[in-house]
């Protein structure tokens, strides 16, 4: 029996699993990544995420660049589709890299948050360009902070994707055990809770979506386009180095643009490692 799909479908699949923002195998954010040969249907990638059940899977499909350069790239949860994923960017631009001889060092990818691009740096860690996502003071939503944990904030606020909750001390963010049920009803993607870093690091944060089908995201790329410039604001600094303080953990460097533009049309650099894992065939 057909499940109506109207677009090709890929007769055999090779998935290989990626752990972003580490050097380290099973540690980071796991991402899967899925080189396709021609547009597929978008119900089939819904299912194939779903079975893959990592927090992203990212579905390549070549441009037609001459070089190899130029990709279609989206990303699904095991429940939606996203507009915006570092992690498995991250996690795509590392796979191509490693297979691919790209004439100036520099993929573009076309997305539903329009071009980004990616790049290799001198000490081989992956540089992405990403959109900004400056945020704006808010009332905490009813509920928030009890299904945090917390007794207080520091500060709300909220981006184009997601709930920013500032906390005084990183040993409150590390300590977390949120009500995800409750975190669930929140009509955004996630809530970031972040504070001023410790053992070396800026900011440390921790990144739950439990409306996206994942309680707790390992590291997320996307969140560092808001954490960046709120935390290089509040201290100072364009460049900073972050750790997402997750069981699995994670570091993002992140480097604000201030070329000018107005907040909502800067862009952020996040730069990470990545290491292949696994191949399901």
């Amino acid at each position: 029996m057909g499940h109506g799909y109207e677009m090709n479908i890929p007769t055999s699949l090779q998935v290989t699993q990626i752990d972003a923002f580490t050097d380290t195998p099973f540690t980071g954010n796991p991402a899967a990544v899925v080189v396709l040969d021609q547009v597929a249907d978008a119900r089939w990638m819904q299912a194939v995420a779903a079975e893959v059940n990592l927090s992203e899977t990212a579905f390549l499909v070549p441009l037609g660049a001459a070089d190899g350069s130029h990709w279609g790239l989206r990303w699904f949860t095991p429940t939606v589709e996203v507009d915006l994923c570092g992690h498995a960017t991250l996690a795509s631009a590392f796979h191509l890299f490693g297979h691919l001889p790209i004439a100036d060092g520099e993929l573009r990818f076309d997305t539903r948050s329009g071009w980004l691009s990616a790049r290799r740096l001198a000490d081989g860690w992956i540089e992405l360009d990403f959109p900004g996502d400056p945020v704006l003071p808010v009332d905490a939503p009813p509920g928030l902070l009890d299904a945090l944990g917390l007794v207080e904030a520091v500060a709300v606020s909220r981006g184009r994707f997601d709930l920013v909750v500032e906390v005084s001390d990183a040993t409150i963010v590390r300590s977390l055990d949120p009500d995800h049920r409750s975190l669930r009803s929140l009509p955004v993607r996630g809530i970031s809770v972040s504070a001023p870093g410790d053992e070396g690091f800026a900011v440390v944060s921790r990144f739950f979506a439990p409306g996206a089908g994942v309680d707790e995201d390992p590291v997320t790329g996307s969140a560092h386009c808001t954490l960046g410039p709120y935390w290089g604001a509040r201290l100072g600094l364009t460049d900073l180095r972050c750790y997402q303080a997750s069981p699995r953990g994670g570091v993002v460097r992140v480097r604000s643009s201030d070329d000018g533009s107005p907040p909502w049309r800067q862009r952020v650099l996040l730069a990470g490692q990545a290491v292949a894992a696994l191949d399901r065939r």
